[in-house]
């Protein structure tokens, strides 16, 4: 008997242990897929990922292989880690169906607008990286050496440093859902952030310098956009409870209206039978 219970119990963290292991493994299947697919062009991705800095070396230099097996390595890498990010949208999508059956209404309701605008924003952090970020930087490190030293980088170093750059910016875009998060959740309000706003923008330079290169270039360019982002969770954290707010006013009145209803009702009903 009590083995037959203990089965009973035991039979739903098992479900979820074997439905978890499946998006799992789906999810490995869907990055090797398209890892397959970008391995072929590994070396062409390498030469459009090193463009920014390709582009402000001297004449007669370029990037170089410290180690014998760099110039397999760095592109097999890059091919990896891009399959990734472009299998970010299944990725969060298999996530989201293991935890959605969890969630309420009202929750599953907020949660698809803030996933959506999550992988929108991780990309978008990305994007800024390339096209605004790496000029800027590689034109000052470029520009600032010693005349008597050529500028050629290798091409693993030069390989973990952009990715460390673009998971850096992809995180910090997502500060908006991070402080929208926050306020919805009751951790904090939009008026507590608003009035530690100085603390966050010295924060924002904290954080830019330590996810960045020693320069202030890098570390502003890192810095501005996060506050930036900041006062964008801020006004989007100030909108969402108020909505919330009239949501759950409306509410309560509808539900104080129907109370007020039945018990008019009621008391009709008893003095039509009193007169009775």
């Amino acid at each position: 008997m009590s083995q037959t219970k203990t089965a009973d119990k035991e039979q739903p963290l098992i479900a979820h242990l074997i439905e978890l292991r499946q998006r799992v493994m789906r999810i490995v299947l869907f990055v090797l897929v398209i890892f397959a697919g970008l391995f072929y062009f590994a070396n062409d991705l390498y030469a459009y990922l090193s463009a920014p800095l390709t582009a402000l070396l001297p004449e007669g230099t370029s990037m170089i292989a410290t180690d014998v097996t760099s110039p397999f390595f760095a592109p097999f890498k890059l091919a990896l880690v891009l399959a990734v990010f472009i299998g970010i949208p299944y990725i969060l999508h298999q996530i989201w169906s293991f935890i959605a059956p969890g969630l309420y209404e009202n929750e599953k309701h907020l949660a698809v607008p803030l996933l959506i605008s999550s992988i929108f924003l991780f990309y978008a952090g990305i994007a800024f990286a390339y096209f605004v970020v790496f000029p800027l930087v590689f034109g000052f490190f470029t520009s600032v050496g010693p005349e008597n030293v050529a500028v050629m980088t290798d091409i693993s170093s030069y390989l973990n440093f952009v990715l460390k750059l673009f998971f850096a910016f992809g995180v910090v875009f997502e500060i908006p859902i991070a402080t929208l998060l926050l306020i919805w959740s009751g951790a904090t309000t939009a008026q507590s952030l608003g009035e530690k706003r100085a603390y966050v923008i010295v924060g924002c330079f904290v954080v830019g310098m330590l996810l960045t290169p020693p320069d202030i270039i890098s570390q502003s360019l890192l810095a501005l956009p996060m506050w930036l982002l900041f006062e964008v969770g801020l006004i989007m954290g100030r909108i969402f409870v108020r909505n919330t707010d009239e949501e759950e006013f409306e509410d309560e009145f509808s539900a104080a209206e129907a109370e007020d209803e039945a018990n008019r009702s009621g008391s009709e009903e008893t003095d039509s039978s009193a007169k009775r």
